[in-house]
């Protein structure tokens, strides 16, 4: 008869193989204990293991970068407030992108993948029922504009404004969504607020503590569900923003960390903060790039977004 401990864990290796596995915030490893020992079948009876080919990209592969190059829509479905993706429905998003993204195809040496970006948590005026000052958008809500996406081949990027919830804690909210290869995680440390802190009376900041307790889960997600390679994105515009910038990890091989440069304004001052986010990024990190319609006096064309040094792998518009 096979023990209770042994029942107990082909329960729970049946179940992550069905549902998929989600490492918790708190995962701590197993107990030790293991199967009884299954008795070989006869030669003749023996069948070959089939080995699933592994998970990839879009466009193929199972690494990030060097190798694509994304230009995303920025915003919230239903929302124009918050950014273009937000104009029009699913299906005009997905010409628009691709639209937005053509012209970067005669001026990159990689492929370019048009992709969204999603605003999944929004902040807010008011604290709401929970006190944290963020709308978290539904899984079910989410589902067609990240599934569309991905029918067409594009990447998806779930946007955190955390408010005064915990990062990790709303990153979790979406482990269902970010199990799928296409969809990383994006972080907005502009509107993440202090114990005593109100949204619109001052720029937010992340520690690089919290930020790594993230993507040590992420990192998790995606080796233990065998996925490829996930992209992981800090946004700034202030270096303040990031606190202990330089203590970022960089070194899971999981994911491919990315500073954003979230910089507004006339040409001057973009430029400038772009030299200022370039100088500050950890080494092993790579740099993104967002170009306001309305914000930017003027906006960057695809030619001089591309003429950075390094040129950035991730483009955005908002």
């Amino acid at each position: 008869m096979r023990s209770r401990t042994g029942i107990v864990a082909v329960a729970v290796l049946l179940a992550a193989t069905l549902l998929g596995a989600t490492p918790t915030p708190a995962q701590v490893p197993p107990d030790g204990g293991h199967l009884p020992a299954r008795p070989r079948p006869p030669a003749a009876l023996a069948v070959p293991a089939v080995q699933e080919p592994p998970v990839e990209l879009p466009g193929g592969g199972r690494v990030l970068f060097p190798g694509r190059r994304l230009v995303a829509l920025y915003g919230h479905p239903g929302a124009p407030s918050l950014g273009v993706l937000g104009e029009q429905g699913v299906a005009a998003a997905i010409r628009r992108a691709e639209q937005v993204a053509r012209p970067y195809r005669a001026l990159s040496t990689v492929p370019v993948v048009p992709s969204f970006e999603l605003i999944a948590t929004v902040a807010q005026r008011s604290a709401g029922s929970d006190g944290d000052y963020s709308a978290e958008s539904s899984v079910r809500s989410l589902r067609p504009w990240v599934e569309a996406a991905g029918r067409h081949g594009m990447f998806v990027l779930l946007d955190l404004q955390p408010g005064r919830a915990g990062l990790l804690d709303q990153a979790v909210r979406y482990a269902e969504l970010l199990r799928l290869p296409y969809v990383g995680l994006a972080v907005d440390p502009e509107w993440k607020l202090g114990r005593h802190q109100r949204p619109l009376h001052q720029i937010g900041s992340i520690d690089a503590a919290e930020i790594n307790r993230t993507s040590a889960w992420l990192a998790a997600l995606v080796r233990i569900n065998g996925l490829p390679q996930k992209l992981f994105v800090v946004h700034q515009f202030r270096l303040s923003m990031i606190g202990h910038e330089e203590r970022l990890r960089t070194d899971h091989p999981e994911l491919a960390l990315l500073v954003h440069m979230d910089g507004q304004g006339g040409a001057a001052q973009k430029l400038a903060t772009w030299r200022s986010v370039r100088a500050a990024r950890p080494d092993g990190s790579r740099l993104g790039w967002k170009n306001f319609y309305d914000e930017d006096h003027p906006m960057f064309s695809p030619q001089r977004t591309m003429a950075r040094r390094p040129q950035p792998v991730m483009i955005s518009y908002q």
